[in-house]
């Protein structure tokens, strides 16, 4: 009987690391909407927690039966079934400590906004309209500040450029006159199309660049927005030093 349960145990490990794994290529490939690729995770997250089960199960009747069968198939989907989970998991709980929001900029009294970008966005679910709560931006990412610099408008917008098609950006658009940049940047795994728009003008002798990035799907992005800010203008910080 331990044997079998073991057995069980393997088969429910392996059906949620598939389900888990599966849940970005369904969004991205298979039409898959949102709220149905997360819940396959979650799915594949039960899963993982009914290997958990088995396991117990498992550890009791081979006590009582005094027989190791099915220790190697336990051990397995043990470990198959904590890799399963992991992601979602952490995922959750990154989120739980981040703001719910999915729009972040330097300037939350004066966003930049979107021009080039707005028709793409149009039947986005998030749309262009700036809706964060200032006060929750400042309280999770107090970091996310506006760049002055000494060098003239056109150079920190020349640097910009440069910086943003090093980062992989998909460039939208580029307007020197009005100092704006729009740009579409796509996550590696689940595909998801987050927009930025730089925008730079002068500011006494020298010049200001505020920079928003925004998804275009999900009520929460997790931090990727900020992360991808903090990266942008440390990259543009170390060119402004060359």
């Amino acid at each position: 009987m331990s044997g079998l349960i073991g057995r069980l145990a393997l088969v429910a490990a392996i059906l949620a690391a598939i389900l888990v794994a599966s849940a970005a290529p369904a969004y991205r490939h298979a039409g898959f909407d949102l709220p149905h690729a997360f819940e396959l995770m979650r799915w594949g997250t039960y899963a993982a927690g009914g290997v958990g089960a088995l396991a117990v199960i498992w550890l009791v009747l081979a006590l009582v039966g005094r027989s190791a069968m099915g220790v190697v198939s336990v051990v397995m989907a043990l470990v198959i079934a904590a890799g399963a989970a992991y992601f979602p998991i952490s995922m959750m709980m990154k989120a739980d400590g981040l703001p719910f929001i999915h729009d972040v900029t330097t300037d939350t009294a004066n966003p930049p906004v979107f021009v080039a970008i707005a028709p793409i966005r149009a039947d986005a679910p998030n749309g262009v309209d700036y809706t964060t709560d200032p006060a929750l931006q400042q309280k999770g990412y107090a970091d996310i500040q506006p760049m002055t610099s000494d060098l003239t408008p056109a150079a920190l917008f020349e640097k910009a450029l440069k910086v943003a098609n090093d980062m992989g950006w998909e460039i939208a658009a580029v307007s020197p006159e009005q100092g704006r940049i729009e740009a579409t940047d796509t996550t590696a795994w689940w595909g998801f199309k987050d927009d930025i728009v730089i925008r730079v003008v002068a500011a006494g002798a020298g010049s200001r660049l505020d920079i928003r990035s925004m998804s275009r799907v999900g009520k929460s992005d997790v931090g990727k927005n900020a992360e991808r800010i903090r990266a942008f203008m440390e990259k543009l910080k170390a060119a402004n030093q060359d």
